[in-house]
């Protein structure tokens, strides 16, 4: 089966790691793209192709303000990642549930030592 086109897909689009820094800065607030630019180093142009990109699949939305497009976070159509990610949180709880244990016992361990050697 043929991959999803990026432009389609969010989850295609948020594994690229600039989009993501793009995101994160977004989840901040607010911000024009020459304050993208700025804070993530990159050129206009490869910020603007990733907006477009987070545009099309929804994650982005663009208002005009004068002469500056203000971009924000859809955090909304972040919840298909949202609920796949959700599908192994009991999974983890559970391994890091079990890490306690065994630190626990480790602990508990070292602690019983004493630290004699007599």
């Amino acid at each position: 089966m043929a991959r999803a086109a990026t432009t389609t897909d969010a989850f295609n689009a948020v594994a690229e790691p600039r989009r993501r820094q793009i995101l994160d800065v977004l989840a901040g607030g607010e911000r024009p793209v020459n304050d993208l630019v700025t804070l993530l180093g990159l050129a206009q142009s490869q910020v603007s192709k990733h907006l477009k990109v987070l545009r099309e699949v929804g994650l982005v939305d663009v208002r005009d303000e004068g002469r500056q497009r203000m971009y924000r976070l859809n955090g909304h159509a972040l919840k298909p990642i949202h609920d796949w990610v959700k599908q192994y949180e009991r999974s983890w709880n559970d391994r890091f549930d079990a890490l306690d244990v065994v630190l626990e016992e480790l602990t508990g361990k070292e602690q019983g030592d004493g630290g004699s050697d007599e």
